[in-house]
């Protein structure tokens, strides 16, 4: 009897440890995300979201980047290649006030199939 208890309480105890040691909080640390306001394009998921805001002169737009680590950036095709520039960001925002109306498009340098337009209205 004295062999069969033994590898039962072992048992026992491995199993109350491992209760012991489980949570059911997620104990994975979150980077804050910035407080912002007005038109907001949050880039995640190989996307800008959504891929096409409209916005009234004077707006500014803020991308937050917030992609698992990835890296994009934010590049004006065609007219709005002087206006949209951001510097590859794996977190953190990138805001610019738009003056003048018009469609402004934008890519993603490392990943060309990312498209965005913001529709700038008077």
């Amino acid at each position: 009897m004295k062999s069969r208890l033994r590898p039962m309480i072992a048992g026992l105890v491995l199993a109350l440890g491992l209760v012991g040691c489980s949570s059911t909080t997620d104990s994975t640390p979150t980077t804050p995300q910035p407080t912002v306001s007005g038109p907001v394009v949050t880039v995640t998921g190989m996307a800008y979201s959504p891929a096409s805001i409209t916005v009234k002169v004077g707006d500014t737009v803020t991308w937050v980047f917030d992609d698992n680590g990835m890296a994009h950036d934010v590049r004006g095709l065609g007219s709005a290649r002087s206006l949209l520039r951001s510097p590859l960001k794996k977190s953190g925002t990138y805001t610019v006030t738009f003056t003048e109306p018009g469609t402004y498009d934008y890519t993603c340098t490392p990943h060309p199939d990312m498209r965005g337009t913001v529709v700038v209205q008077a």
